[in-house]
């Protein structure tokens, strides 16, 4: 007779699984990144809550995405750059590594627009902000523990949370917005513009090189069922928070539907403090904004620095000391500080945020393609995705990835209801 696990034992293996959890959770928390929190806060204030269903609609896929990246690290034993390197050749490592440098440094400099926007809402100058940030990201990386890092990361991110506590207070105006939601077709150029920069807002590259790579560097075949709930949870969790900015932006900064371009950070939470008062308002907007940032600029820079070492074939591992893998600190260091460093010299711009998101859009399709390539190739028989699966994975991409880049269209011609939002 087969013995039935006790409830000791039962609670063992739960608090270990939890115990577990760090780069899927960390990765989504990632994504909700001060871009991610602009491109929403400007979606609402121009639609309103029409591409709210599209946030939403993006769940399925983005759970898809990197539970395929938690089968090919935990399965393989290699990163996502590496497997490409091996399986197609240096010629496709290399685009996939230009892509993901475009990407990661698109990322960094919205991040550090956050920091400095957050320290100059208080009046606190980029040139004290940005060092300090600087400091700390570097900080936390040395500390030579990836469940540190995780865990560490996870906590700063733990204030994107205070986005529901913004969008719940203006929940008394949302009343006579929800009619909004059916009426996407209506929404012209600017709608479909949006649309775009959310897709590429909620799958950036650098989440598939940092998800495969971390899970390949602390996961094992024991974990993947923990692995794959963890990747859920946060799939979930992301869009809820972004689609939260949305809602609050919506309710306080869509003017009678009239639309409303948004030029900084500031300006966003002087619109939003509105609905909570000035100190909690503020205090809270930009808690999640600088928690955002923060993360997104850890995880974007060691996806860097891990896809870099997997394409051009040095490894190494946060459990390194720096003198052991110079190269993989060297350009997790390099790109945070040139990236601040880009911030300090430049204007804080929405427009900027919303079209690097865009950005991210149109490299879906070569992200995602060598992604599911990957995965039915890579992967042993047994773990490949096969069947209705597959064919879910592979039609909701397809969709996906069109609709981005019809909505990436619209930008190209500058629109007058939103003179910041085109791209030329």
């Amino acid at each position: 007779m087969t013995r039935l696990p006790t409830l000791k034992e039962t609670v063992s293996r739960g608090l270990r699984r939890l115990a577990l959890w760090g780069p899927g959770l960390l990765v989504m928390l990632a994504d909700c990144d001060a871009g991610n929190v602009v491109t929403a806060a400007q979606a609402g204030a121009q639609t309103g809550l029409r591409l709210l269903p599209v946030l939403l609609a993006l769940v399925p896929l983005l759970y898809m995405v990197q539970e395929l990246t938690v089968r090919l690290g935990i399965f393989t034993g290699r990163g996502y750059g590496e497997l490409i390197r091996l399986r197609f050749g240096p010629v496709w490592a290399a685009l996939a590594a230009a892509g993901l440098v475009v990407a990661v440094l698109g990322s960094l400099v919205t991040e550090f627009t956050g920091v400095a926007g957050v320290g100059e809402m208080y009046g606190v100058s980029r040139s004290v902000t940005l060092p300090l940030a600087v400091i700390l990201l570097t900080g936390i990386v040395l500390t030579g523990s990836h469940k540190r890092v995780d865990r560490i990361a996870i906590a700063i991110g733990a204030f994107d949370l205070t986005f529901f506590a913004v969008a719940w207070s203006a929940r008394h105006k949302l009343q006579v917005m929800v009619p909004q939601m059916t009426q996407l077709a209506g929404g012209g150029r600017e709608a479909g513009y949006l649309a775009a920069a959310l897709i590429g807002a909620t799958f950036n590259p650098w989440m598939v090189f940092y998800q495969q790579a971390a899970v390949a560097d602390s996961l094992t075949a024991r974990d993947f069922t923990s692995a794959r709930v963890e990747t859920a949870v946060g799939a979930v969790l992301t869009q809820l928070l972004t689609a939260a900015v949305l809602v609050a932006a919506a309710a306080t900064l869509s003017v009678h539907g009239e639309p409303r371009a948004l030029d900084s950070i500031g300006e966003i939470s002087n619109a939003l403090v509105a609905v909570t008062g000035p100190f909690a308002g503020r205090l809270l907007f930009g808690a999640g904004v600088l928690g955002a940032a923060l993360v997104a600029a850890i995880v974007s820079s060691l996806a860097l620095a891990w896809g870099l070492g997997d394409v051009f074939g040095y490894r190494a591992s946060l459990e390194d000391r720096p003198d052991r893998s110079p190269w993989f600190f060297g350009a997790y260091a390099l790109a945070v500080a040139g990236s601040a460093g880009a911030v300090w010299l430049a204007p804080n711009l929405v427009s900027l945020n919303v079209a690097a998101q865009v950005v991210n859009t149109l490299m879906l399709p070569l992200v995602l393609g060598l992604l599911v390539a990957l995965s039915v190739t890579a992967l042993p028989q047994r773990y490949r995705p096969r069947g209705i699966y597959l064919w879910l994975v592979v039609f909701i991409g397809a969709v996906v990835c069109a609709a981005g880049a019809w909505g990436a269209m619209q930008g190209l011609r500058p629109s007058p209801a939103m003179p910041g939002l085109h791209i030329i």
